[in-house]
């Protein structure tokens, strides 16, 4: 069986990361048996979670295990695709992980008030003592990571900008299908749902990307609709 390495319910989701979430969901659209643990990034291969254990062979990174799921088990979730909508699906889950993500990063992680609300939880079991500066320290990370990344070099306007952008690009292809692709889920599916049910979290009040979410009707009902199909359980 397949053991999948999370970090567990937080934020009013299932995981607070959305990439674990897309691996999830991989794992349910794969239909191979699987289970969830609780994951350790220090002993995580790259130092970051998902990572699952597959009869012994440790896979890292979410777009690794939907590979993997392809080379060992012939599961590719892409039945009846054309290569354009290949190519387009490619696109959007380097638009979702590469560039919108990072927007979702910098509004929790940099903004006090949003911060407060979320990531600080994170930090409960730290002692007292060391809560503060443990803090300190991992949020002056995820901030030098936003400016590597570039996100961080952007101003309030420009950022909420290019989040609306890859919103509506999201909107606009869905549509009223009710999978991404048309009538059948695919894996982009995960990467989706991954996403769009993150950003519609309300445990840290209206963010910017809650709000723009909330304005395609499209996007919500897409959300709901594969909650109540993969989670409602």
């Amino acid at each position: 069986m397949i053991t999948l390495y999370q970090f567990g319910p937080a934020l009013g989701l299932m995981d607070p990361s959305p990439f674990v979430v897309k691996a999830d969901l991989l794992l349910k659209l794969s239909g191979l048996p699987y289970r969830r643990e609780r994951g350790d990034m220090r002993k995580a291969p790259k130092g970051k979670l998902p990572c699952i254990d597959d009869d012994g062979q440790i896979v890292p990174d979410s777009t690794l295990i939907r590979l993997h799921l392809a080379d060992k088990h012939g599961i590719t979730l892409d039945a009846g695709l054309s290569e354009e909508q290949k190519a387009l699906a490619w696109s959007v889950d380097c638009m979702l992980g590469e560039h919108f993500y990072w927007g979702i990063v910098h509004e929790r992680w940099m903004v006090d008030a949003y911060f407060e609300r979320g990531p600080s939880v994170f930090f409960k079991g730290v002692p007292a003592l060391l809560r503060g500066l443990v803090t300190r320290l991992v949020r002056r990370k995820v901030r030098a990571n936003l400016q590597g990344q570039g996100m961080g070099r952007f101003s309030v306007a420009e950022r909420l900008r290019l989040l609306e952008a890859d919103v509506a690009a999201l909107s606009a292809l869905l549509g009223e299908q009710r999978y991404f692709m048309g009538d059948t889920a695919t894996w982009i599916d995960a990467s989706v749902y991954a996403f769009v049910s993150s950003a519609l979290t309300d445990a840290m009040g209206e963010t910017p990307s809650r709000a723009l979410m909330l304005a395609r009707p499209n996007l919500v009902a897409y959300a709901e609709r594969l909650r109540a199909e993969f989670y409602s359980g």
